[in-house]
């Protein structure tokens, strides 16, 4: 356990923000495999916050151990690849102990988390959800280990994604796929080059993902 805070306004302050894209409210921790899906979407996104000992509708419930603590530290190291990084501070509130655990955004994306099944899954955080990473971020990921270059012209196949896009507001990969008869591994790697240039975006909607011409390129879309 790190060191113990009082400052019960400073917690007060963050349950009342509720839940979204960088805090996440853990009533306990009693699965390290679910808490490494969190690790993993914090890590991947723009990094966050887990208040453990805290209830969905922000009521404080506190931890019932330090092995939790213990849990947390399990996840981001043996169900997490790579491992990830965080810290821990403790609060007591209302003679109750809550956990603030700190993670912040990572630097060698994807971040997997292992399941039940020991296989390895990447998860993005939006809003206030853990989300399964596509193969398209995964590629955009890979891709922002090497250098990004100069990007000259468009392929036919790129045109015809960027034609399409003009005249729609989006497609899914699969839909993609099927309209232009590309094979499936190609149009990851197309739809990830053309988000590393930021000519595209990934849009979550309807529980899927879509993708769009990126508004900073294409202001009227």
């Amino acid at each position: 356990m790190k060191n113990y805070r009082t400052d019960a306004a400073y917690l007060q302050e963050l349950i009342s923000h509720g839940e979204h894209q960088q805090q996440d409210f853990k009533f306990e921790i009693s699965d390290a495999r679910k808490i490494a899906r969190s690790l993993s979407a914090f890590s991947n996104t723009e990094g966050g916050r887990l208040l453990v000992g805290v209830k969905d509708n922000g009521k404080i419930a506190g931890v019932r151990s330090e092995e939790e603590a213990y849990m947390i530290e399990a996840a981001a190291k043996l169900y997490c690849k790579p491992q990830v990084e965080f810290s821990i501070r403790n609060y007591i509130i209302e003679n109750k102990t809550v956990l603030e655990v700190c993670i912040p955004e990572g630097v060698q994306k994807p971040y997997y988390a292992r399941d039940n099944d020991n296989k390895y899954k990447a998860y993005l955080r939006i809003k206030d959800e853990n989300i399964l990473a596509t193969a398209v971020h995964i590629r955009v990921w890979q891709l922002m280990n090497a250098p990004k270059g100069t990007f000259i012209h468009y392929s036919s196949h790129e045109q015809a994604l960027l034609d399409y896009l003009n005249e729609n507001e989006r497609i899914s990969l699969s839909q993609y796929c099927k309209l232009f008869s590309v094979p499936r591994f190609k149009a990851i790697s197309l739809f990830a080059k053309l988000i590393r240039f930021d000519v595209i975006e990934a849009v979550f909607q309807e529980r899927k993902f879509y993708f769009r011409l990126h508004p900073q390129i294409f202001p009227t879309q």
